[in-house]
């Protein structure tokens, strides 16, 4: 294995790191709940962030292997959420905090099986 495809599959597990925090963060409230709360909006925001900057650095053949990953909505996501913080749809995030991170986080899980067949 190159130190390329080594680097890579590091940003597979950063991707399952976030969508797993993103889910704890916002395990048990409900949406008003956690639009008031700022600690876990910030945090959950901010972890998806980190989840499309880490989808930007899998290798675009990779991504095409995975095509039931989002890869591009989760990049322009991340691209949302940092350059248009102030118009922030909190419909749309808590949408894609309930109903697309566990989908995405089990495909992601898949992926890394894939990866390390043997674990």
């Amino acid at each position: 294995m190159s130190d390329t495809d080594r680097e890579w599959r590091f940003y597979v597990d950063d991707m399952i790191e976030f969508a797993e925090k993103v889910l704890a963060y916002t395990e048990s409230l409900d949406q008003a709940t956690f639009i008031a709360t700022g600690l876990n909006y910030d945090a959950t925001v901010r972890n998806l962030e980190l989840m499309g900057e880490a989808a930007n650095q899998i290798p675009s053949d990779i991504r095409g292997q995975y095509p039931q990953i989002p890869w591009r909505l989760i990049i322009a996501t991340r691209n949302r959420l940092i350059h248009g913080y102030l118009g922030i749809d909190n419909d749309t995030l808590w949408s894609i905090i309930t109903d697309d991170t566990p989908y995405l986080l089990s495909q992601l899980q898949t992926l890394k099986s894939d990866l390390n067949p043997q674990s």
